[in-house]
């Protein structure tokens, strides 16, 4: 969204269907410009966030060869296109058609992509091995919930459920790579959601903050057991500066937060 098109930045209530809406129109929107900026980063392997941790490392989906991998809020699919690279049958799907669209050229081509809400999966029950998201789809949606639930139905028992999103602590600070990024602003429990809204008043751009305490229950909600909570420190090597994301904040405090979990039988 342009400049022109901002009428009002702030925190205020947006409800799970026009959050929905919004998240569709922004990425397609801005599909273009963030391939741009963060491509190199994101190309060819699964990073979990702006810190850099590969997949490759970690190994924070277990095993993946041989396994029905499922990728929500998949952008640019270069997380799924890198699993079947390494021998996983893995499908991407995201809410922006802009985003699928702009899958990078593959030798073995791109993954299957789908366009769909992470809220409902066009998946049968039970299909699935292992699913994840890395900032994906979760910090947009108003009511989590669903996708948890989404989630438990389309994994089968045992299924492993990661997902990477902004380290909550962060929502108590202001959104700034800089000095003024390392002051309490807010308080972490105030979860009223970050909200843009255009010329019309309508809801243009959201992001949802919840404690760590609710990402728990929500996951225990849905039938997960909490295996890791991964926070990833900033590695002395990645001097640049990824919006909110800096060497000085990032040395400081926590940016990132990878929840591991699995599907209870």
């Amino acid at each position: 969204m342009s400049t022109s098109d901002l009428r009002s930045a702030g925190y205020r209530e947006a409800g799970a269907e026009e959050s929905a809406r919004a998240g569709r129109a922004w990425w397609d929107e801005n599909a273009a410009e963030y391939q741009q900026e963060h491509g190199t980063d994101l190309a060819g392997r699964l990073i979990w966030g702006p810190e850099l941790l590969d997949e490759a490392d970690a190994r924070l989906l277990g095993p993946v060869a041989g396994q029905d991998v499922l990728e929500v809020g998949a952008g640019t699919a270069d997380s799924s296109a890198w699993l079947r690279s390494v021998g996983a049958r893995a499908v991407a799907t995201d809410i922006s058609a802009a985003m699928l669209r702009r899958s990078p050229d593959h030798p073995d081509g791109p993954p299957p992509r789908l366009v769909c809400d992470a809220r409902a999966l066009p998946f049968a029950d039970a299909s699935f091995d292992i699913v994840f998201t890395a900032y994906g789809a979760l910090p947009f949606v108003a009511d989590p919930e669903r996708v948890h639930a989404e989630v438990a139905r389309v994994l089968r028992p045992g299924g492993r459920w990661v997902f990477s999103v902004t380290h909550p602590v962060r929502w108590a600070f202001p959104d700034d790579g800089g000095e003024p990024g390392l002051t309490v602003s807010r308080s972490y429990f105030n979860r009223t959601p970050y909200v843009e809204t255009d010329d019309s008043g309508a809801v243009s751009y959201s992001e949802h903050h919840r404690t760590i305490g609710d990402r728990v229950r929500e996951l225990a909600a849905a039938g997960f057991r909490l295996v890791d909570l991964v926070e990833p420190e900033w590695p002395d090597d990645v001097q640049r500066v990824w919006g909110g994301w800096s060497p000085l904040r990032g040395w400081l405090i926590p940016g990132t937060a990878i929840f591991v979990s699995e599907l209870q039988n």
